[in-house]
C-alpha cells in the first residue's frame, strides 16, 4: 500500500482546571478517506473520554472551525461539517492545529501533521475502516478529575 495516510501527533495540554506538564500524547494515523468527525472520535478515545455528549473543535492553522455546525450554538460562527471535510484533503505534513472536546471544560491538544506520511499496513498491521493510535504516551487524566468511583477522591491540581 502507498503512503498516502498522514500520521497526527496529538497532545493534551489541559482542561477541566489542570494542566498537563508533561503532556500526554497520541500518534493517529489518518487516510484518505476519513472525516474530521471519525478523527474526533479516534481522538477520545485515545484519550480515555466515556462521556461523548460534548460538542468538539478542530481550529485549523488558517483559522478554519470544524464540528458540529448548529447555528443555536454560536450563529455569527461559521463552520466547517465535521462529518464531510477530510483532513487528508485540508492538512499537509508540517501543518500544526487545535482540537478542543467538551467546549465548557476546555480539553486542549495541540496537533502537528508529522514531516512523513505513512503506510497503515507498515505502522498498524491492515487500513483501519476509521482512524486510530498506533503509538502513545504519558498519564490521561479523567475527564471529570475522578479517581475513584464514587468521585470522592477528585484532583485538587496536577
Amino acid at each position: 500500500m502507498a503512503r498516502t495516510w498522514l500520521a497526527i501527533e496529538v497532545e493534551l495540554l489541559g482542561g477541566g482546571g489542570i494542566d498537563c506538564d508533561p503532556p500526554p500524547g497520541r500518534v493517529m494515523i489518518v487516510g484518505p478517506s476519513h472525516t474530521f468527525a471519525q478523527l474526533a472520535e479516534a481522538i477520545d478515545a485515545a484519550f480515555a473520554r466515556w462521556d461523548l455528549s460534548h460538542l468538539h473543535e478542530f481550529e485549523l492553522s488558517d483559522g478554519r472551525l470544524v464540528g458540529y455546525p448548529d447555528d443555536s450554538f454560536e450563529p455569527d460562527v461559521v463552520w466547517q461539517d465535521h462529518a464531510k471535510l477530510k483532513p487528508a484533503r485540508e492538512l499537509k505534513p508540517g501543518m500544526e492545529f487545535s482540537y478542543v472536546f467538551d467546549l465548557g471544560d476546555n480539553w486542549r491538544h495541540r496537533c502537528r501533521i508529522e514531516p512523513e506520511k505513512v503506510d497503515p499496513v507498515v505502522v498498524y498491521g491492515i487500513a483501519p475502516a476509521r482512524p486510530v493510535a498506533v503509538w502513545g504516551w504519558g498519564w490521561i487524566p479523567d475527564q471529570y478529575g475522578r479517581r475513584s468511583r464514587d468521585g470522592r477522591d477528585e484532583y485538587d491540581g496536577w
